[in-house]
Formats: structure tokens, sequence, C-alpha cells
């Protein structure tokens, strides 16, 4: 069986395996967050848990699609936007734009892109950015390795 998945990006993906803590701010007050990544499927995915155990918990797939790096986010909207990694000069910064996705209404809001910005083994930051009513709002899960 051939192995799918050879890309440098989704090779950056992998390192994110692990456990993560971290914050968030909302509403202006931080809040602590966690996120756990785990290589599945003969690690032909890469399975991401946001705020695991949680009423807001969600879950994120990362996989090649041929030669496009994909991220299924299964969301607390009950929607599941497919994005698609978009080239960028950064090697630092992985961002994935909205491609299409499940069960999103034409007036309900959904994730319209995320960005991955790495900074060392043991730091990586996630901006999240919903859009609702044609307005985009980005959130900042600032994380770093548990111990």
């Amino acid at each position: 069986m051939s192995k799918i998945g050879k890309s440098p990006a989704y090779d950056k993906m992998k390192t994110l395996v692990g456990s993560w803590q971290g914050t968030v701010n909302e509403n202006g007050k931080p809040l602590d967050t966690h996120v756990r990544f785990k290589l599945v499927s003969d690690g032909s995915a890469l399975a991401s848990w946001l705020d695991e155990d949680t009423p807001h918990e969600m879950i994120t797939m990362f996989h090649m699609d041929g030669n496009n790096l994909m991220a299924t986010h299964y969301c607390a909207a009950h929607n599941q936007p497919r994005m698609v990694l978009v080239s960028g000069g950064d090697p630092s910064r992985l961002v994935f734009k909205f491609k299409d996705g499940t069960n999103i209404q034409p007036d309900a809001g959904h994730m319209q892109q995320v960005a991955f910005i790495f900074d060392g083994a043991n730091h990586h930051i996630e901006e999240w950015t919903y859009l609702q009513n044609g307005k985009e709002e980005t959130t900042c899960f600032d994380f770093r390795r548990k111990q």
C-alpha cells in the first residue's frame, strides 16, 4: 500500500502531536483552553480535539487529498466546513481557507479560515476566523506544549 500525505506542510502539522495548554481571549477576558493532536488511521490523518470533554468541544481532521492538505472542522455550530491549505511564503504560518462544507445554511455562520503559527517546538498559535452575515471575526488561541 502506498503512503499518501507526503507534504512539508503536513509534516509540519504532525509536529503538533501531543497535548497543549493555552489561553483564548473571549469578550476581553483570558480563558484557559486546551487542545490535543493525535495521528490516526495509520498516520493518514491528524485529529485535533479543541476543548475536549467540554460542551464546546470541536474536532478538526487534517489529511491529504491528492496534493492538497485539507482540514475538516466539526464545529459546535453544527456544521462541517472544509478548508484547504493555501500557498504562502512563510513556512512557519500555515493558512487553511474555506473550500466548502456540509450543513452550512445560507444565513448561518461558519469557520472561514484557520491559521497555525509555529513558534518553536513547544509553542504555537491558532487563529480561527468565523464568517457570519458577511462579517469575519478572528479568535486567537495561544498554546504551550504540556510537559
